[in-house]
This record gives structure tokens, sequence and C-alpha cells, in this order.
């Protein structure tokens, strides 16, 4: 049995791992020996379920012990449990891997994406149904290069409804909007171009412009959009080739960019000659529509980028690229050189979801969700001493500073051992420095666990 003294300065939770290590040690706990459950060991210790937890997260991810699915915690066999396994670095690699691949992660604070039961499960079964009963033709062919034509013609009309004056013929469908800013980038920046992208921005984006080579300069975000006089003065003294930004419900910071200030963005794009790729994923998830830099463009000098993953589906990889004709015709070669043609099955399920009846009502009630998750996290943060730089109306993202005292790197690596996924702020940062700022996802940030987690490490 484990002796913990709840007088003493350190934690619990390192009572737990330093308690347990030193038995494995000593020979007490042999390898594969099986360790009491979580709530076993917390009741025999008076303990919460949660110290337990977070205490048996860091002996697995020092190697210590092994979580087996159904069966609990083993011993781990000595030649892997002999040195602690050194920590890996909290870095977009981490956040590329660890977030998507770690089940133990279950509180995802700072993700990416909205929960499955906040999603269009029921869309997706109905849409799956009815494919398994189309021509076999559908099921086994490739698709059209430049994306099922169908659904090309939809996008036609749900871009007019937007005031972007898109036809099918210039639409390419993509494999999610990733695949999107990825033909964008390879149509238009070489090694060694300097490329404006926003700041705070997109952490996948940036990861890809530096493996590309590409210089990154950041405009900095304001609560109306990138600062224009930022965005003038990098322009100038850069030569740049494109500025890569997301106009509405912007990630990380939630922000969406006023019409004045696309107006000056898209003078800038003329006067200093490059060209802007508008990153628009959470387009759905906006109440009123505002003006986007595509519709007041007119698509000649903007590249519009769209996707079904955030509102639908993660697993429906649909998106896609709205340009000029000549830029579609590159963007629907290099598509076919890197890839062939999309998935005909997944762009016809899309199809079908988007033509149903219950999509609207869908998006009306993920709206109205987003909008009560995003009060209630806000008021919890702030309540903690959070800084929120922008209070958003809707949408996934809130950008927020911690509290002072609270090292940004050592939290996020203890909320990792405790099961919760937090996002720095230095992800989204092109220069990787240092910040005290945190990307909060409103739909799992709603969740008391958390704000119980970040009040006990703001008291230690």
């Amino acid at each position: 049995m484990l002796q913990l003294d709840p007088t003493a300065a350190t934690p619990l939770t390192e009572q737990i791992v330093a308690g347990v290590v030193a038995k494995i040690e000593r020979g007490v706990l042999a390898e594969g020996a099986r360790l009491p459950s979580v709530r076993g060991l917390a009741q025999a210790v008076g303990v919460s379920p949660f110290t337990v937890a977070e205490a048996y997260n860091r002996l697995v991810a020092a190697g210590w012990i092994g979580a087996q699915r159904a069966r609990g915690y083993f011993v781990a066999p000595r030649r892997t449990a002999a040195e602690p396994a050194p920590r890996a670095p909290v870095d977009d690699s981490w956040l590329l891997q660890r977030v998507y691949e770690d089940s133990g992660l279950q509180l995802q604070a700072g993700g990416g994406w909205l929960p499955p039961d906040w999603l269009y499960e029921d869309g997706v079964r109905a849409a799956l149904r009815q494919l398994a009963k189309a021509p076999g033709e559908l099921l086994t062919r490739y698709g059209h290069p430049q994306g099922l034509p169908a659904l090309r013609a939809h996008l036609q009309w749900r871009l007019a409804l937007r005031g972007i004056e898109a036809p099918a013929e210039r639409i390419v469908l993509t494999h999610g909007a990733s695949q999107g800013l990825d033909l964008a980038l390879r149509l238009l920046v070489r090694p060694g171009d300097a490329v404006l992208i926003d700041a705070p921005g997109y952490s996948t984006l940036i990861a890809a412009l530096l493996a590309h080579g590409a210089r990154l300069h950041g405009v900095p975000r304001t609560a109306q959009g990138p600062d224009p006089a930022a965005l003038a003065r990098l322009a100038a003294e850069h030569r740049t080739v494109a500025f890569f930004t997301t106009s509405a419900l912007h990630n990380p910071t939630g922000t969406s960019t006023t019409a004045a200030v696309a107006h000056q963005v898209l003078k800038l794009a003329e006067r200093h000659d490059f060209r802007v790729i508008e990153d628009d994923p959470f387009a759905d998830l906006v109440a009123t529509p505002a003006p986007t830099l595509a519709s007041l463009d007119g698509l000649e000098r903007v590249i519009y980028l769209g996707s079904f993953s955030k509102t639908m589906s993660p697993a429906l990889r649909v998106g896609y690229l709205a340009a000029d004709a000549a830029t579609v015709a590159r963007a629907s070669q290099l598509k076919m050189s890197s890839g062939l043609t999309g998935s005909e099955i997944m762009e016809s399920a899309a199809l079908a979801m988007l033509g149903d009846g219950h999509h609207r009502g869908h998006l009306d009630r993920l709206r109205e969700r987003l909008g009560e998750a995003q009060a209630r996290v806000c008021g919890r943060l702030a309540e903690l001493g959070w800084q929120v730089f922008h209070r958003p109306a809707g949408g996934l993202f809130l950008w927020a500073e911690a509290p002072s005292g609270l090292d940004a790197e050592r939290l996020t690596a203890a909320a990792a051992a405790a099961g919760i996924a937090l996002a720095p702020g230095r992800f989204y940062l092109p220069g990787g420095e240092a910040s005290r700022h945190f990307r909060f996802n409103a739909a799992w940030a709603d969740d008391s666990r958390l704000y119980g987690w970040l009040a006990d490490q703001a008291g230690r």
C-alpha cells in the first residue's frame, strides 16, 4: 500500500508516481504485475480518482507501466522501465501527432474539431445508407479530376449566397481544406519566397510553409482582422508572393475580418502584387455572413478555400478551392499528379448531406450551442484570471492569456499527463516564439473538469 502525506509540499500525484516507481525498483511490483484500478487505488489512499489517473498517465508516459484496454494497468518490462523515457518536446510535431493519436487525451480543450456528438452523425449515416443502394459504377470508378460535377454545381449556388460568383468550372474539390492549402502553397510559393500569414495563425499551415522553405512574416491579428498597417509595412519591406488569412471565426483567435479591413487588404494586394489565400472552413458557423475577400475581389486575386469537415464530420474529407480559371486548371493538374482524383463516394455523401432536409436545422442548432458555450468558457476563464483576447459570438475558438506565474510549456505537459490537450500559443506563431496565450475550443472547454484542474495548477 502507498503511504501518502497530504500535508507535504510534494503534490499527491507526484507522491503516487514516486511510490509506484520505488516499488518497481525494489521488486515489490514485478514485471507484468497488475496495479490497482484507478478507482480502487483512489479509495485505498483517500484521494480523488482524477489524481490517480494523472499519476498513472505519467507512469505510462515514462515507460514504467503500460495500459491495456478493458484490463487495466500493468508493470512494463524492465528493459523499457529501467530509465524514465525523456519527455517528448511540446512542439508542432507533438500537436500534429499526439493530439490525433493519443486516446488518453480525453478532454480536447485546445483541439481543432467538434466533439462527436456535436457533429452531423445522423446525416452521415443516412448518406452512406443512400450510397449503399447506388449503382456499382459509382462505388468503383475514379472521379472527375475537378471533383463530382453535381457537387460543384451545388457549391456554385451556395457560394453565390455568400456573394462569391464561382461557376462550377472554376471550382476544384479537394481532400479537405488542408489539400486546398497545400495546392495553393505549391502553386504560388517557391523556397525562399516571402509569405505573409496571420499571427497568430493556423499551426498546420505554418508547419507546411516552413517545410516548403518559405520565409514567414506574421501579420498581427486584431479584433477586426489582420492589422492593415502591419500588412502594408511587411508587404513594402519584403517581396511578398502571398498572404494566407482566415476571414470568418479565425483560428485561433475567433475574430472575423470586417468589410473595411477586407477592402484595405485587397488594395494592398493590388499595390504590392501578391495573391491572397482566404481559408474559410468555418463559413457555415457564421450566423450573419459578412463580405468575404473573395466576394469583394471577384476571385481575381483571391483563392478561396472551404470545407465540410468542421460542421459535418472530420471523416468526410471533402473541401474545395475556387479561383480564376487559370489557377483552377493548374490546381487540378497538381491534384492529379499527387493523388489522382478525389473520392467520388465521399463527394457524393457530402452532396447528399447538403441536400437533405435536416442539414440547415443541424447548422442552426450548432451555431446556438457554440454561442452559448463561448459565453460560458469566456466567463469561466475570466474567473480564473485568464485574459480573453476577443469574446467571439460563436465559432469554435477563443484566444486567452494565462495568468502570470503559469509556465505555458509546463502547463501543457502537465495537462497531457492528466488527459487534457491544451494548445499553447507558440504553436500558432510563425517564429515559434514564447507565448502565454492558449487556444481554447469552446465546445470541448465547456467542461467543469478543465476549470477544476486549471484552478489546481494556479494554486500550486
